[in-house]
């Protein structure tokens, strides 16, 4: 896939926010199931969360644009930085419930799956606890899925859907 990439800056500030929106300009957009939408970071005077958008073809670009720009979104050409937080993907929908590493690696385009504590790739018979919250990022050129141990023997991913914010307790 030649990429044709752009950034949407609609001054969100958390991640589950960004998620959202992603999902909300996807449905809205129409987008395919090879397009990639990912959330960057953006330090600064101003934080908050920049997402991108990759796209399969040079005439869906010019129509998120333009949809995008009338629809009040800042929006510019490129990617923020190269360590994007994928949460649209190819095969981000089948990667729910319980599932092995092959599984992972064979539906998705997740090129590799690592553990926290752990130089080693986990086994392709490892089984993943997805939680429906699978959110790769991009690591010299991969989608790499960053996962933990969890109880027996099994893993899960690194971020969870609804993290509890630091100092909750205070």
């Amino acid at each position: 896939m030649t990429p044709y990439v752009l950034t949407v800056d609609a001054g969100v500030r958390d991640l589950r926010a960004a998620d959202h929106l992603l999902h909300s300009l996807a449905a809205e957009l129409a987008l395919p199931e090879d397009a990639f939408g990912c959330t960057h970071l953006v330090r600064g005077e101003r934080p908050r969360v920049a997402l991108s958008l990759t796209l399969p073809s040079e005439s869906l670009l010019r129509t998120a644009q333009e949809r995008l720009a009338a629809g009040g979104h800042e929006v510019a050409p490129g990617i923020p930085d190269a360590v994007g937080r994928a949460v649209l993907y190819p095969g981000a929908s089948a990667l729910t419930g319980t599932l092995t590493i092959a599984d992972v690696l064979s539906r998705s385009a997740i090129t590799r799956v690592t553990v926290l504590g752990s130089r080693d790739q986990p086994a392709p018979d490892t089984v993943l606890l997805t939680g429906d919250h699978v959110r790769p990022v991009w690591q010299g050129g991969e989608l790499v899925l960053t996962a933990m141990p969890a109880v027996g023997g099994t893993l899960v991913p690194f971020e969870v859907p609804d993290p509890t914010p630091c100092c909750a307790d205070h």
